[in-house]
């Protein structure tokens, strides 16, 4: 038998040490219920909404105009906020006031396709 302590450790960290804190989803499932008010076919339309929404911006998002990137960064972000998607409305919420910066752009990216493999996850 182990000591205490050792279980302990394990079970506090079941992949050892090395391994990496757990990260959030990336759609808070909590404030998507309070916000359709746990309506299950309001959850599912409001998500394939979003990354339809999502995905277009993501294609657009590099090749508009400075004043149309910052009005589809305003709306995504509203939507994003929305349906709990945190990550991509604070990334969002950055490139609204570092509209050139690249790696935001490209971090975006990532973020909405992050979502829309969750999204796809939890809705088979």
């Amino acid at each position: 038998m182990f000591p205490r302590s050792s279980a302990a450790a394990a079970f506090a960290m079941p992949g050892g040490e090395g391994s990496a804190a757990p990260r959030a989803r990336p759609v808070d499932l909590s404030h998507l219920a309070k916000q359709t008010l746990g309506d299950r076919a309001l959850e599912q339309e409001v998500l394939r909404l979003f990354v339809h929404q999502a995905l277009a911006v993501r294609d657009q998002i590099a090749e508009v105009t400075m004043p149309e990137r910052l009005r589809l960064c305003h709306s995504l972000k509203g939507s994003a906020r929305g349906i709990g998607a945190f990550g991509v409305a604070n990334c969002l919420a950055e490139i609204e006031a570092k509209p050139d910066d690249k790696q935001l752009l490209k971090r975006l990216s990532s973020l909405i396709d992050e979502v829309r493999d969750f999204i796809a996850a939890i809705s088979r």
